[in-house]
């Protein structure tokens, strides 16, 4: 193997994406080639940084569900076309097989993106949350009376959001604010809970997956709940059990 060969070769071996054979032929070159066994340690320091200061997300675990289902919709398929002649399985063999693929990617390219997208989702709010209270542009509306903050809100969007008065429980409404997610308009409602500010932005549900539950970003907690006909995500820096039972109550029918 020459210098030629292995620059095509040397990251998808540092990827471990070679088979054995090529394996031996590269580690061989590199024993005896400076410059390419250079750009291999290159590569592998690379790796190592990405692992150590890129966030990991862990895959949601309906995606597992989504992939077999497809896969289970294209094998009976699969399965019924290998009864016919050798020359009729091996090419609708292939079809087929290029069907479950097509299937396949399909399923986890929309389930990243809905990842991707309420993974931003999350950011975008606690972003919006610190804009405001560093900007003292907390509220539109100030006013803990939720007969004042709903018909305000409602007449400058295109739905009405629910307004709940959770004062006996501890959390005051303080006001709302029209803000933005997803490039949408949200009612933003305001709550105080002793020293700490709550933004929750509420919004009908979209044809995304839902995001998780309760995520941490930036040392705030976001909390996600769906109730009375709307999305619900709550950013604070209360602690994440306290903003869960919050943001459970706030979304309720009772």
């Amino acid at each position: 193997m020459n210098c030629t060969e292995a620059a095509a070769t040397i990251a998808a071996y540092a990827d471990g994406e070679v088979d054995r054979l090529r394996s031996h032929t590269i580690r061989k070159h590199l024993r005896t080639c400076a410059s390419c066994a250079a750009e291999h340690q290159e590569l592998l320091a690379l790796h190592a940084r990405i692992r150590a200061e890129v966030p990991y997300f862990k895959t949601p675990s309906a995606l597992r569900e989504r992939v077999l289902a497809a896969i289970a919709v294209a094998k009976p398929a699969h399965e019924n076309g290998a009864r016919s002649n050798d020359r009729w399985r091996w090419l609708t063999g292939g079809a087929l097989a290029g069907c479950a693929a097509t299937i396949v990617a399909w399923v986890i390219g929309t389930a990243i993106n809905d990842w991707r997208t309420n993974e931003d989702l999350a950011v975008e709010a606690v972003t919006t949350h610190v804009r405001a209270t560093l900007g003292n542009h907390r509220v539109d509306v100030a006013s803990s009376d939720q007969h004042t903050v709903k018909p305000w809100l409602s007449s400058r969007l295109d739905y009405s959001p629910p307004v709940r008065d959770l004062a006996p429980e501890g959390f005051t409404l303080v006001g709302g604010r029209i803000d933005y997610l997803d490039r949408q308009p949200v009612a933003a409602l305001v709550y105080r809970y002793r020293d700490h500010m709550i933004d929750v932005f509420v919004r009908p549900p979209t044809a995304h997956a839902p995001p998780a539950a309760l995520r941490t970003v930036r040392g705030f907690n976001v909390a996600h709940a769906t109730g009375s006909g709307m999305d619900w995500l709550a950013v604070s820096d209360l602690n994440a059990a306290g903003l869960s039972s919050f943001v459970a109550r706030v979304s309720s029918q009772d």
